[in-house]
């Protein structure tokens, strides 16, 4: 079993602004007003570097930022896990528009293009801005994209006895490609997480107790209909049961909660999260 304190959060989709509003909507789920996401403009980049980005990298940015001022940690000391579903995929239609044209002119890639297709983009981006030389990893497991990154994540805290930072981010494809892969709004979210046994579970921070299960289970479900309907649409609001979870936790600090996560094909992570006195 590896034991971690949550640090930090980070949340950006639908009607979720940030973890400090989106946090009471995941306490109290029917005043909840489902609208389309809102990606700001990432702050640590300089401007031509703003428009050059694609949405992922925005999005990604924006809840690793909210994550790190919430743990108030150094980024640049920072290991990273970035994962997600979908890459970039404004940049893979351009690519595939391109590469699709009848005039071989027209198939030509701008470097901005290329630099963007890459899935480390987001990354990239992050580790550039914050002046980071730290080891980062970037994973796509599909819908299991966020279990996955949280077991990696959990892994490299427990082995290396240092912070990571998790950045989940999914964005929509255009089409025609939303059709085979349908996704329905941008969503991200990032967690700064700590080994417990480095950092004496930081009085007031929440804690996960994870383990590999030897069987598949089915993952948690949102109690909360409409939530549950945002976490099967979007692969990174497959975090949703856990941030309920953490939403919830000074509220039942004696019956810690169990979930169940997706990582893999048949292979299932349970959650325990505690709220230590």
């Amino acid at each position: 079993m590896i034991e971690l304190s949550v640090r930090g959060i980070g949340l950006l989709g639908p009607g979720l602004a940030d973890w400090t509003s989106g946090a009471a909507v995941l306490r109290a789920p029917a005043g909840w007003r489902r609208s389309a996401t809102v990606v700001p403009a990432p702050s640590r980049l300089p401007a031509n570097e703003r428009r050059r980005a694609g949405t992922v990298v925005k999005a990604a940015l924006a809840v690793a930022d909210q994550a790190v001022a919430m743990a108030d940690a150094d980024p640049a000391q920072l290991a990273t896990v970035f994962t997600s579903s979908t890459g970039d995929p404004a940049n893979c239609h351009a690519l595939c528009e391109a590469l699709a044209a009848p005039d071989p002119a027209a198939r030509l890639v701008s470097p901005t293009r290329f630099t963007n297709s890459v899935h480390n983009a987001a990354a990239g981006y992050w580790h550039i801005a914050t002046h980071s030389m730290r080891a980062s990893t970037s994973l796509a497991v599909y819908d299991a994209s966020f279990g996955a990154g949280l077991l990696e994540a959990a892994v490299w805290c427990h082995v290396k006895g240092e912070e990571v930072l998790l950045v989940a981010c999914d964005v929509p494809y255009p089409e025609p490609l939303h059709t085979l892969r349908p996704i329905a709004d941008t969503m991200a979210v990032a967690l700064v997480l700590a080994p417990l046994r480095a950092h004496g579970g930081h009085r007031g921070a929440c804690t996960l107790r994870l383990q590999t299960l030897p069987e598949p289970a089915a993952s948690t479900r949102c109690t909360d209909a409409a939530l549950e309907v945002l976490r099967g649409e979007i692969p990174a609001a497959r975090a949703l049961p856990l941030l309920v979870g953490i939403a919830m936790a000074p509220r039942h600090a004696a019956a810690p909660a169990l979930l169940h996560l997706d990582v893999a094909e048949g292979c299932t992570l349970a959650i325990e999260v505690a709220c230590p006195p």
